[in-house]
């Protein structure tokens, strides 16, 4: 098989990009390269020992050299930005040859800002002549008709769920479209040494991201995960583990779920799990008696554990993976963009537990399924090689 880049990759401390690695790695088992935005990531969770890292940091353009006149030109006269990007990422493209296999990975990177710089690589790629996957995306439907000409322009999709690849489909995209759940339900879990008061099979583990404050009301959702610990504390016996699965700055689940842990350490009843990879993260989320959390590759952790999981979403992704898994997102995914009082979470962990023992045993008959579908992406990738 040709050489497999990942591209796009920008750094282990979001573990859900770490995931995406290492479960592609279980996926296609072979030396893949990968290309990072943060270099130092990759070994600081060492990330280096399963794949080649590569560094894609940006070169500056010198002002008034030729790089930067001809980039300056191009944007100024076509309004385009594929020799600003080319200039500005030699590192990674000066190292891709004729016939590779170039991967985008992330996920979700269409849904964010940025995605004249996707497109940009995309472009520079095909016209050295390597081959391009977007790898186990997730688009929104609304978003798609501004990307046509970008996503045709793949030799292959792979979606990850069904809502995006039947709005790929709907929206007319041409390029061959191929379903197959996130390589991340195939990353392996290590054995983990739980912290003091992470009591095995009675924890409830609890995932905040401050991305998720942003698609409601934030005073509203913050309200929404007190009265949810309260709960717990007052009308069960159960621990809680906040544990965190993005530590980006300024995009830092710790920050988020800080004040949440000084409100209430003083209980006894509070777990706060430190910083690892995502495989060890995935160990502390597997002895978790049920999971709710926004981060998605953290619940992608549970669900692939068989923990009984909320997901605190606000997308399409949230929405896909769970009806792929259930038949239906509902109940399965609480929207905080419709939260109208600060109880929803508590309504949410009560269906949860009541559903408990009928979502097990799903789990029983249906995962093992699922999650060795993740393993036809390697099949799929063979079509175009």
């Amino acid at each position: 098989m040709k050489k497999i880049n990942l591209y796009f990759h920008t750094g282990s401390r979001n573990h859900g990009c770490e995931a995406i690695v290492r479960g592609t790695n279980e996926v296609l088992r072979q030396k893949l390269r990968l290309f990072s935005f943060v270099p130092e990531d990759e070994i600081k969770y060492r990330l280096n020992e399963i794949v080649e890292v590569q560094s894609d940091q940006p070169v500056t353009i010198k002002k008034y050299r030729i790089p930067y006149l001809f980039s300056a030109l191009q944007v100024k006269i076509f309004n385009k930005t594929t020799l600003v990007t080319q200039y500005r990422k030699r590192n990674f493209f000066s190292k891709i040859k004729k016939g590779d296999v170039c991967l985008s990975i992330g996920g979700d990177n269409y849904t964010y800002e940025g995605t004249w710089e996707l497109a940009d690589y995309n472009q520079i790629l095909q016209g050295k002549g390597a081959k391009t996957v977007l790898w186990g995306c997730s688009i929104d439907d609304h978003l798609i008709p501004d990307l046509t000409g970008d996503l045709n322009r793949y030799n292959m999709i792979i979606a990850r769920e069904t809502l995006t690849f039947d709005a790929l489909k709907k929206n007319g995209i041409t390029t061959e479209i191929r379903l197959c759940p996130d390589a991340a339900f195939q990353l392996l879990k290590n054995e983990v040494q739980l912290p003091p008061n992470f009591i095995k099979g009675q924890t409830v583990g609890i995932n905040l991201s401050p991305l998720i404050l942003k698609y409601g009301n934030s005073a509203l959702i913050l309200k929404n995960f007190e009265h949810l610990v309260q709960h717990i504390i007052s009308e069960t016996d159960l621990q809680i583990a906040l544990i965190p699965h993005v530590v980006v700055p300024g995009n830092d689940d710790r920050e988020a779920m800080k004040p949440l842990y000084e409100k209430f350490k003083d209980s006894g009843r509070m777990v706060w799990v430190d910083d690892y990879n995502c495989s060890d993260l995935k160990g502390f989320i597997s002895e978790c008696r049920y999971f709710m959390g926004a981060r998605t590759h953290a619940t992608i952790a549970a669900y692939s554990t068989e923990v009984p999981t909320v997901v605190i979403g606000y997308s399409m992704k949230a929405k896909g993976i769970a009806k792929d898994l259930f038949g239906t997102h509902e109940h399965y995914v609480c929207p905080v963009q419709d939260f109208k009082t600060d109880r929803e979470l508590i309504g949410s962990f009560q269906w949860l537990t009541e559903n408990e023992m009928n979502i097990r045993e799903h789990y029983r008959t249906a995962m093992p399924e699922y999650k060795a579908h993740a393993l036809k992406a390697a099949e799929f990738l063979k079509e175009i090689i």
